[in-house]
């Protein structure tokens, strides 16, 4: 079971294929929370490559531009969207009812394209950064980055009530949330990962301390946030978390690096 609820959410999350013997229950999408750190490693693996391998042949700039590029393809834009849609929704000064009503439309609006080219900015000079000193520890810093950034929309999932029209929401199972027993699961794959990556690269444990820091500073104001402005999550601000989570891993981790 724990192998078919790994593919459900590598198939809720991105475009990989999966095997057909997988098939599909809304159950199971509510259990397979915890395996967003997994299927965001693989992410991040896949990314990662990219990144080290056209380091190889371009500059740095290139070689990250195309890392990112990848991660869009690979996940077709998933949480990106979330971000803009909640940009969107929450930048301006209107009561619940109006930010969600905003967040449910497909079109972009300013604060959105804001949103979006600031963070997605953020994110390519810091990895810009580490890719001149080293592409291998950029790499790193990516797959990283994108499994532990991950478990933060989970924490958010087991710590607030779903604010969006239950009724309609894209992903049903998912709007119940999670329980202790997903949260603990999470949180066991993400210190995985963070080991992992350690003992690849030792010398980057104390910024990669830095940068769970700024990611969980990060979950703890989305929470207060959107339960002051929401009530709640929807599966925008799930998105958004994410986006805004990887960022201040890659940020923590820059700052003691």
């Amino acid at each position: 079971m724990p192998l078919r609820l790994f593919f459900i959410a590598l198939q809720f999350l991105t475009r990989l294929p999966v095997p057909r013997w997988v098939g599909f229950e809304p159950a199971w999408l509510a259990r397979c929370a915890p395996y967003f750190v997994p299927v965001g490693a693989l992410v991040g693996i896949l990314c990662g490559a990219m990144l080290w391998a056209a380091a190889q042949l371009w500059p740095p700039v290139i070689a990250v531009l195309l890392a990112m590029a990848a991660g869009v393809y690979v996940t077709g834009g998933f949480h990106e969207d979330g971000l803009a849609d909640t940009c969107d929704g929450l930048g301006g000064a209107v009561n619940r009812e109006k930010a969600l009503l905003i967040m449910k439309d497909s079109r972009l609006g300013s604060y959105g394209a804001l949103g979006l080219v600031l963070v997605l900015a953020l994110k390519a000079a810091a990895l810009w950064t580490l890719a001149q000193a080293n592409p291998w520890v950029a790499a790193l810093a990516l797959a990283w980055a994108q499994g532990v950034s991950r478990a933060l929309p989970v924490a958010l999932m087991a710590t607030l009530p779903y604010a969006g029209d239950l009724e309609h929401a894209k992903a049903k199972p998912l709007a119940s949330g999670t329980g202790a027993g997903g949260l603990a699961l999470t949180a066991a794959f993400a210190l995985a990962l963070c080991a992992a990556v350690a003992a690849l690269r030792p010398a980057l444990l104390p910024a990669m301390a830095a940068g769970l820091a700024a990611s969980a500073a990060v979950c703890l104001w989305m929470g207060r946030w959107l339960r002051r402005r929401l009530g709640g999550y929807t599966g925008d601000t799930l998105g958004a978390t994410q986006q805004f989570g990887e960022v201040a891993l890659l940020l923590g981790l820059l700052a003691w690096h």
